[in-house]
């Protein structure tokens, strides 16, 4: 196996529009990987308006926010005029949307406009997300509402701020056309950066056209991408694995539940992707499920380690043709439990401030305190803050949790003390939607500071009224 991304020609493009001086694309996946989309173009805007430009990742993305001026950020991320470098494509993928296969769904209202590397030297894609019709929209219009894509915005940059790898916004832009749903709401476009936008699904797409050449070009080009140490496709599947497995956990550790889980929302890269019908847990219960079309509970809070090891047997059958056995591929998808549960209660024991423990039976006690606060009915989050101050509360379990050395500087390091409460998230789209950004921006800067007391904000800490009707979200595509 030999593969390397194709350097980028040293030779600068003429500056032909003011866009351009903002970008340094270096668009490997057009490079290498013809076939794998289709070239386009975002639909035009008839009145872009910049909503929010996120200044600290245009840095980090070695982009000049003083260039990005309002008027410049709102024509470039509404697609209006591209950089000159961009080579604006829509990429081609499949994927088992609840449990059922699509052969063909691909990018159907967003387009990648190109790669930039970063100031650390990672390779960033930048794309439009709800930038128009695509050759993959199926009926679609492409579109999306400014309540969702603040929704991707604020929910992506709350889990950076976690400190769990995530897509990330980069700017949102309204673009002055209304899109009908079950109202008429005013249309947006999304900015997101991706380490890529590679799924399961895009192995998949070339699987079931039964295209070994194009599975092994794909492979290829993602393990130079994302896995450059690894040098066999067994050591593919057990790296991508293990990446899985620590982000799974990850999102257990924060009561994150991603909604969506289907073979196409999952990036190989391990990073979180597709924020649709996302929600955190309040009150803590492993059935939690907030989707409105998740109706039998295929993606709630609990399963969500068994739907992710299924979408890895998934991506294990599209790299069979290339050499690894059935046996191989079980043995290393058999595996990611014990991957799962390795970074699941290495991170419990920060939370519960024992991590010098090497005590097999601090899985049980990590369970007890579960099933203790399920049956309290108490707030996940606020619940570890409670431990700390009142273990009285939890009956058994704290007799045998104190029983450890605690590190209480560690709980408080590990646990945070904001998330992104439902229903504040929803009170700040809605005021969105109604041109009163306030809630969003202050929502925003609460989220981006989590494990930090804040003064005066602790409205933020509070889960909705248990008189609240069932909170219930949208993929609002």
């Amino acid at each position: 196996m030999q593969f390397a991304l194709i350097p980028y020609s040293t030779k600068q493009r003429e500056i032909t529009s003011y866009s351009n001086l903002n970008f340094q694309f270096d668009n490997s996946y057009a490079r290498s990987l013809p076939g794998f989309y289709t070239k386009g173009e975002a639909e035009k805007s008839p009145a872009p308006t910049l909503i929010k430009l996120n200044t600290q990742l245009a840095e980090e993305l070695r982009l000049d926010p003083q260039q990005l001026d309002p008027e410049t950020a709102a024509q470039i991320f509404s697609g209006n005029q591209p950089p000159d470098d961009a080579e604006v494509l829509a990429q081609a993928y499949a994927g088992h949307q609840f449990g059922n296969f699509v052969p063909q769904l691909g990018d159907g209202r967003a387009v990648l406009l190109g790669e930039v590397i970063d100031i650390h030297g990672n390779r960033r894609d930048i794309q439009l997300k709800g930038s128009g019709r695509t050759p993959f929209s199926r009926g679609g219009d492409g579109k999306a509402a400014v309540g969702p894509v603040l929704r991707e915005y604020i929910i992506g940059e709350a889990m950076h701020a976690l400190g769990i790898p995530t897509t990330r916004a980069l700017a949102a832009v309204s673009t002055g056309q209304k899109i009908f749903r079950d109202n008429i709401l005013p249309g947006a476009i999304l900015t997101r950066v991706a380490s890529s936008h590679i799924r399961v699904g895009t192995f998949q797409f070339f699987a079931a056209r039964r295209d070994t050449a194009k599975i092994k070009q794909l492979a290829d080009y993602t393990i130079a991408r994302h896995y450059p140490h690894i040098t066999t496709y067994q050591d593919f599947l057990k790296a991508v694995c293990d990446r899985q497995a620590s982000l799974i956990a990850q999102w257990m550790h924060v009561g994150f539940i991603h909604g969506v889980m289907n073979t196409d929302n999952m990036a190989i890269s391990g990073e979180t992707i597709d924020y649709g019908p996302c929600a955190f847990m309040d009150y803590y219960d492993p059935e939690t499920v907030f989707s409105s079309i998740d109706r039998q509970g295929r993606y709630a809070y609990g399963q969500q380690p068994l739907i992710a090891r299924w979408n890895l047997t998934r991506f294990a059958e599209t790299l069979l043709p290339l050499g690894i056995s059935v046996e191989e591929a079980t043995t290393i998808i058999n595996n990611f439990t014990d991957q799962y549960d390795h970074y699941w209660l290495t991170a419990m024991r920060r939370k519960l401030g024992i991590s010098h423990s090497t005590d097999p039976s601090d899985m049980q006690l990590a369970n007890l305190f579960l099933s203790t606060i399920h049956q309290l009915q108490l707030d996940y989050t606020n619940a570890f803050h409670t431990l700390q101050t009142d273990p009285g509360t939890f009956g058994a379990f704290a007799t045998e949790w104190q029983k450890h050395r605690i590190n209480h500087d560690e709980m408080k390091q590990a646990n945070p003390i904001y998330i992104p409460r439902n229903h504040l998230v929803e009170a700040a789209l809605t005021a969105a939607t109604n041109n009163d950004l306030a809630p969003f921006n202050t929502l925003l800067e609460v989220i981006t500071q989590p494990f930090t007391h804040q003064p005066g904000r602790d409205e933020y800490t509070q889960p909705a009224p248990r008189s609240a009707p069932p909170y219930r979200t949208f993929c609002g595509t």
